[in-house]
């Protein structure tokens, strides 16, 4: 009884050890569990941040691709918009061209854009030839219309059935297709000038193209041969206007040459008439002097050898004065040929070579400085030369090139440097020494005055803006 007492004791001990065994182990389990739990929570609390960092970046990058697709569809769109706008413009810009070219042909526009060297048409050396060939070229024009050549109707037309009435209406559509283009010509040959001549030309080419296609229904054409016609007819009108206005500008030139020839002669004249006169009085003066001197005591005697030696000398000066007037009013191509700059009127290495007959040829520069130009001339060279016309066209030639007006060679000023000039005058056996420097004395006082009363305002409006006038 004691024993299975004790037995049952000892089990219940033991299951009890057992009991709180298991109690311990499964506590010990539960606390390994929730340190694991803490440990992981403690790590996921470590990398929160960094997932949320990545998660954020995840969502900026779909954010970031969604809007880089809206853009390059906007910018695909904006490329075809941008296509679009090109089409249109270059579409627009060539309809503007062309109706710039359509109101040019129409207007009296400047035609400066299309003009360079020119090519004549027709070579005639004076205006009257161009004036004969022009009524030729009527003639011709009158005689394709007599022809029923000029204007063409290529179908035989009825009207209401009758070929009479049909011939008449052509008769008269031809007849009012001649007057509208010979109107267009005639008003396009009254206006030409030297600035507009290829526009009329156009004018006239697009009148004719204009009125065919309007009469092509009809079957009825201006010919080709009477457009031509009239096209060398506004050519013939241009270029004798042209011819007329060089042959004024020769005829000026010639009665230019002509009165600097005569006041050359004028001056030979009276060189050669005062050479004359001091001879004559010197040589007066001699013989007076001779004749006292075989009166003279001999005080009187040294003076009066003195007085004749020099009344001598005189006359000798006298004569070749005079012969020299005498021979220069004999040489038809003796003169100066010079040199000269005016810089406050036409700017720096611009010169005038010219050329002169006169004994005194600084007269012919001041006379170029007196009211044509704002400023006198200054002479950097005045070459003497016994074929000085010769000497001046040597000195053109060279400079052809260089010359300011390229239109007429009658403008003798060149863009050319000093240097040049003097290095062409040496080689032409003209040995003279060239004044460099531009003295061109009023221009530059002038602009010492400028710049004085420039800066007298700068200080007055200086004072006035520091004290101004109290009204």
């Amino acid at each position: 009884m004691e024993l299975t007492l004790t037995l049952g004791i000892g089990l219940s001990i033991i299951l009890n050890i057992i009991l709180l065994l298991l109690f311990f182990n499964k506590r010990s389990q539960q606390q390994t569990y929730l340190l694991e739990l803490n440990e992981k929570d403690t790590q996921l609390e470590k990398y929160k941040l960094i997932t949320d960092v990545e998660f954020e970046a995840k969502q900026l990058k779909i954010k970031s691709e969604n809007t880089l697709k809206v853009i390059k569809d906007k910018y695909s769109q904006i490329e075809d918009e941008t296509k679009i706008l090109k089409n249109n413009y270059n579409n627009n810009m060539s309809i503007y061209k062309h109706l710039l070219k359509e109101i040019e042909i129409t207007s009296d526009k400047l035609d400066y854009s299309n003009m360079g060297i020119y090519e004549p048409h027709f070579d005639f050396d004076t205006s009257e030839e161009f004036k004969k060939n022009l009524t030729t070229m009527k003639e011709l024009q009158k005689g394709l219309i007599k022809q029923k050549l000029a204007v063409v109707c290529y179908t035989e037309w009825t009207l209401e059935g009758s070929k009479a009435k049909g011939k008449t209406m052509t008769n008269k559509a031809i007849k009012l297709t001649l007057r509208a283009f010979n109107g267009e010509c005639d008003s396009a040959i009254s206006k030409v000038k030297w600035n507009n001549v290829n526009v009329m030309e156009k004018r006239i080419e697009k009148a004719f193209d204009m009125i065919n296609k309007l009469n092509a229904s009809n079957n009825i054409l201006i010919d080709e041969t009477y457009l031509k016609y009239k096209l060398d007819e506004l050519w013939l009108t241009y270029e004798a206007k042209e011819k007329i206005k060089e042959e004024k500008e020769e005829q000026r030139e010639i009665r230019e040459q002509m009165r600097e020839e005569e006041k050359a002669q004028k001056e030979f004249e009276n060189a050669q008439r005062e050479a004359e006169k001091e001879e004559a009085n010197y040589q007066k003066a001699l013989d007076k002097a001779r004749k006292e001197l075989s009166n003279a005591n001999e005080e009187e005697l040294t003076e009066l050898e003195s007085k004749i030696k020099q009344l001598e000398e005189q006359l000798n000066e006298a004569e070749v004065k005079k012969q020299r007037a005498l021979s220069q009013a004999q040489l038809t191509r003796s003169g100066h040929v010079y040199v000269i700059s005016n810089i406050g009127s036409f700017g720096e290495n611009i010169y005038k070579i010219g050329m002169t007959r006169r004994l005194e040829p600084l007269d012919r520069v001041k006379e170029l400085g007196d009211a044509s130009v704002p400023f006198i001339f200054d002479v950097h060279a005045m070459i003497y030369s016994e074929n000085a016309p010769t000497l001046e066209k040597k000195l053109h030639k060279v400079f052809e090139k260089k010359r300011v007006n390229m239109m007429n060679n009658r403008k003798e000023f060149f863009n050319v440097s000093l240097e040049d000039i003097e290095k062409e005058v040496h080689l032409n056996d003209a040995k003279i020494e060239f004044t460099k420097i531009a003295e061109a004395k009023d221009f530059r006082e002038s602009l010492a005055i400028k710049e004085q009363v420039n800066a007298t305002h700068s200080i007055d409006d200086a004072i006035e803006k520091k004290f101004p006038l109290e009204l």
